[in-house]
């Protein structure tokens, strides 16, 4: 039986961006579903380590914050979305502690409390707020426990979007979305959900990589929705390597945060010997493209398995109380950080580009949005700059919301939408071709277009995909969905557009480094890679 349920707003996504944008609207008496893939909390945000960039200490400045962020994305960054994001810091700070998101405080000097501030790679100042080492896991359930009390939300779990439903009604001329074709996991059916608004807010694309500090759930799936429904994409070619991982043999992944090394933590070799000075005067300090690149370097020079980061030489009070998480975590792989170093190597971590917005998080589709990771805003370049990500879920949820709500009145009606047909396919037998498609796709895109590439590693990588693309079409077109099949099929979409986008860059910047073209291209202005759907 088909199943159809209409909403003003649907949100596709359950991380900072989404359940902030849902509560916005819902204030405002809209009613608003959030899906999210698995569990409210599967997604990216309740896994940040780190904290928020925003602008608190007097010896700071609005400008500072601006000027970081632009040297970190190495000429890409748009400077008015820079500006608007970074001037929106301190209130949205204020909004998160409205909802009952505690930061960690300090005692000033006459014993009154203000917000501590940490400090991270690419930052020339402390403007980090923090709950302890877990802000994301502070913001996303704060936010989860004020939706579930709206009236307005509903909270639609272990939802994962088939495919958006986007099209022109008799006598327009532009085409709008219109809803999505939603798989119910738990059920497995198909639903149509019925929509006058849709916003993506799905987060990045770093399984496309085998080794990752995302959670299973960041698998592009709203980047290659956008891209076949029509909408451009931009800077996939800017895949973010987290420096320090934790190295586990076994493949387990653990963010070490970059708070560890704004606090001292420093990189050694298995000797014990540092070596970031030799790469960049900011050491430890320096932006995450570099450390990332000079750890590979060390790894791959030396034939080793992993670097060390040391903090031990802090006392175990000041580890335990700014780290409890990290210390926690490591010690369960044996690990005392008061004691020892960690083993770390990178991973990828954060998608740089993605779905193509303006200033108010619109697409080139009309009532589709897209906000927090899957966006490519212009805020973040060639290089995000640590901390920015969750500001920037904040400020563009706060800006669609300002659009929707001075839109949503004049937006027609749903169009009359056609059923999902299931009629033509059957329950697959061999589900063996999905795993196995999965492990190799993300093998050969670690291996061929990860932190350093060659037009050579590029070609091999886009031959594969090629063929995986095509087996991958042959085995949707004749089973009937699951949620491990759309992932996939969104993954290899999304490794699609790195490399098409990584192939059009010819220089090193920022998060791209080729030995083809090892050095920065400063003999015109910087351009951003724009990839545009074919029109069928």
């Amino acid at each position: 039986m088909p199943f159809f349920i209409y909403y003003d707003i649907l949100i596709i996504g359950s991380g900072a961006a989404g359940l902030s944008l849902a509560l916005k609207l819902a204030e405002q008496g809209t009613r608003v579903a959030v899906l999210s893939k698995f569990a409210l909390t599967a997604g990216s945000t309740y896994y940040a380590q780190g904290g928020i960039s925003a602008v608190f200490d007097a010896d700071d400045s609005i400008e500072s914050h601006i000027e970081d962020t632009l040297n970190a994305g190495a000429g890409l960054c748009d400077p008015e979305i820079v500006r608007l994001t970074v001037t929106q810091g301190k209130s949205s700070i204020d909004w998160l502690r409205q909802q009952g998101v505690l930061f960690t405080e300090e005692q000033t000097q006459f014993g009154e409390p203000k917000l501590h501030l940490t400090r991270e790679g690419g930052h020339s100042h402390r403007r980090v707020v923090h709950a302890a080492d877990a802000t994301g896991k502070a913001v996303s359930l704060s936010l989860i426990e004020r939706a579930r009390e709206h009236a307005n939300i509903d909270l639609l779990e272990d939802h994962n979007v088939v495919e958006l439903i986007a099209f022109a009604n008799a006598h327009e001329t532009e085409k709008r979305v219109q809803g999505a074709y939603v798989l119910d996991n738990q059920h497995q059916q198909v639903k149509t959900l019925a929509a006058r608004v849709v916003v993506l807010a799905t987060g990045g694309a770093s399984k496309v990589y085998l080794y990752s500090t995302n959670p299973q759930s960041a698998t592009g799936d709203g980047i290659a929705l956008a891209w076949r429904a029509g909408c451009r994409v931009s800077n996939m070619e800017f895949m973010q390597f987290h420096p320090t991982c934790l190295y586990d043999p076994k493949g387990s992944s653990f963010l070490i945060s970059e708070a560890v090394r704004g606090e001292g933590g420093r990189l050694i070799l298995p000797d014990g010997s540092p070596f970031m000075h030799r790469f960049d005067a900011r050491a430890e300090l320096a932006p995450r493209d570099i450390v990332a690149r000079a750890i590979d370097h060390e790894i791959k020079k030396r034939g080793i398995e992993c670097v060390y980061l040391d903090i031990s030489y802090k006392s175990e009070a000041f580890i335990r109380e700014h780290f409890p998480t990290i210390y926690q975590q490591c010690l369960e792989f044996g690990i005392d950080i008061t004691q020892q170093p960690i083993p770390v190597v990178p991973a990828a971590h954060y998608t740089c580009g993605g779905v193509l917005t303006d200033s108010y998080a619109r697409t080139d589709i009309a009532n589709l949005y897209a906000i927090g990771e899957v966006a490519s805003t212009g805020l973040h370049g060639a290089n995000r700059m640590a901390s920015n990500s969750l500001l920037e879920c904040l400020v563009f949820a706060d800006r669609a919301s300002e659009d929707i709500l001075r839109k949503l009145p004049s937006i027609p009606p749903v169009g009359v939408i056609p059923d999902w047909d299931e009629s033509q396919v059957s329950d697959s037998d061999e589900e063996v071709v999905v795993s196995h498609n999965w492990n190799e796709l993300r093998n050969f895109m670690w291996d061929y277009v990860g932190i350093v590439r060659t037009d050579k590693r590029l070609h091999r990588a886009m031959s594969r995909i090629k063929l995986l693309k095509k087996e991958i079409a042959e085995y949707y077109g004749n089973f009937r969905v699951t949620s491990d099949l759309l992932e996939l099929r969104n993954l290899v979409t999304v490794a699609e557009l790195i490399v098409r986008c990584a192939q059009l860059r010819k220089e090193s910047r920022g998060l791209h480094y080729t030995l083809d073209y090892p050095e920065t291209d400063n003999s015109k202005p910087p351009q951003n890679t724009v990839l545009t759907p074919a029109r069928h």
